[in-house]
């Protein structure tokens, strides 16, 4: 059983991380990148561009959101009637549809994350020195991994 002083401290942190991430997506989402697509929206585009073959099904790519397996569905018919990606058939799995990212998504996921990147730099930017944001990387990674790991 953990000691009282270590729950304290675990639930302390988590709610300071969870905390910093509201406050910080709140005035990303304000950013002038996100008019013409949400946040989630523009992170679908943005992992779809991260698969290594161009493409991916929408359970793998769902393992990377913070939305469900339905709503990302919808979003994925928003997001292709937008022709900003298209749907293919899986050739490993008749059952199973890949989706991509059309020309015009792919433009515009780099155009958006052009911005995004410069939009997040006046956001936080001074607000770490360069060792604070290594730091701050390394421990969420560590995070993310323990969390992850079997």
């Amino acid at each position: 059983m953990p000691s009282p002083a270590s729950l304290r401290a675990s639930t302390a942190a988590w709610e300071a991380l969870f905390r910093a991430q509201v406050t910080v997506m709140r005035e990303i989402q304000k950013l002038p990148e996100f008019k013409e697509l949400s946040t989630r929206e523009y992170d679908v585009l943005f992992n779809l561009s991260r698969c290594p073959a161009g493409s991916s099904r929408l359970s793998d790519l769902n393992q990377h959101l913070l939305i469900s397996q339905p709503s990302l569905s919808r979003m994925a018919d928003r997001l292709e009637a937008k022709g900003l990606l298209s749907r293919l058939p899986d050739p490993t799995d008749q059952r199973a549809v890949l989706i991509t990212l059309t020309e015009e998504g792919a433009r515009l996921q780099k155009a958006m994350g052009r911005e995004h990147v410069k939009g997040i730099h006046e956001l936080i930017g001074t607000a770490l020195s360069a060792e604070e944001f290594a730091t701050l990387q390394e421990l969420a990674n560590k995070l993310r991994l323990h969390v992850e790991a079997p």
